[in-house]
């Protein structure tokens, strides 16, 4: 008889805080009338299409729970949702929820590009079908020393890759951020070089705790979080989550990324967790959990060495930040 060994990060049923106690202390988790009555009912893959898209910060439906939780309390949905790096909509923290107010996602266009058998413009929906929405709980962590606990919903980005059939010459993934200085008023500042780039070796990017997100806690993505589409990458500090794709190109060669044309003394193409490194204006040997006053040991890769440790052998990560 096979044995199931279970990875760092699952757990098991009987540690799932219930749902009735969990939905008491988070009261805005609750499905509203009006949302069930806005066309929400039924998976939302269902025949391996999408239903009517719900709008930003709205309940999505037919979600599959996943093992993929480190077993940490999680963060209030109003502190995720209200303090926000999302240089588009300001730099300060508290500034994307404002700005982002009247930003509307729809409808939303992806382009792929580059070394793949399947380029073209796809709406999003689109490009993640027929796959199962998931929920995830992920650590977060920000080069700035806060972190958070996020359940994020959304589709393996390995599995997005596969069906857009790379071709060998695709070593790395390039993503784009929306330029649109009229409905993202932080771009008309020259405080990054818009439009906002990252990238992933190809490798990383097939790894399995990579993922595309359109949600968090059930609902869509709200705009200051990167509707309708983002990166999550866990295992990597928090810049490295680009917001609001529009364009996803397959490349031979390392892409540009945002963060480090800005500062590249400071932010490393590769953005992995590693505490023994420090910022040059600052120590990540520790961190700061949103709500919380005392301070936690970084953990390296954020906690998830053992899924991504051996992606890196052999490279000095104090070089290859």
């Amino acid at each position: 008889m096979p044995i199931k060994i279970r990875k760092a990060w699952e757990i098991s049923e009987a540690e799932v805080t219930p749902e009735n106690l969990f939905k008491q202390r988070r009261k805005f988790l609750k499905t509203s009338a009006a949302a069930l009555a806005g066309g929400l009912a039924g998976g939302m893959f269902s025949n391996h299409a999408f239903a009517a898209w719900p709008q930003a910060g709205e309940m999505l439906t037919g979600i599959t729970k996943s093992g993929f939780n480190p077993g940490e309390d999680l963060t209030p949905y109003e502190d995720v949702t209200s303090y926000n790096n999302f240089y588009e909509f300001g730099t300060g923290k508290d500034e994307p929820i404002d700005n982002a107010k009247n930003f509307r996602p729809d409808p939303w266009t992806v382009e792929v590009a580059g070394a793949c058998a399947k380029p073209g413009a796809y709406a999003f929906e689109d490009l993640l079908r027929p796959h199962t929405l998931e929920e995830r709980i992920y650590r977060h962590r920000c080069v700035e020393t806060w972190s958070m606990i996020v359940p994020w919903t959304g589709v393996a980005l390995a599995d997005v890759i596969k069906r857009l059939e790379p071709t060998s010459k695709a070593r790395y993934v390039a993503f784009e951020t929306l330029h649109d200085p009229a409905r993202m008023p932080g771009q008309r500042r020259q405080v990054l070089r818009w439009p906002y780039v990252e990238g992933l070796r190809m490798d990383e990017a097939m790894n399995p705790l990579a993922l595309l997100s359109v949600g968090l806690y059930g609902r869509t993505l709200p705009p200051q979080n990167g509707a309708p589409l983002r990166l999550v990458v866990p295992w990597k500090y928090g810049f490295k989550g680009i917001k609001s794709i529009v364009k996803i190109t397959f490349t031979e060669h390392e892409p540009p990324t945002s963060w480090n044309q800005a500062a590249a003394r400071e932010y490393g193409f590769y953005a992995n967790v590693n505490p023994a490194v420090d910022h040059p204006r600052w120590s990540q040997a520790r961190e700061r959990r949103i709500g919380e006053f005392r301070k936690r040991d970084t953990l390296p890769f954020n906690g998830y060495g053992e899924q991504v440790a051996g992606l890196y052998s052999g490279m000095d990560l104090s070089k290859f930040f």
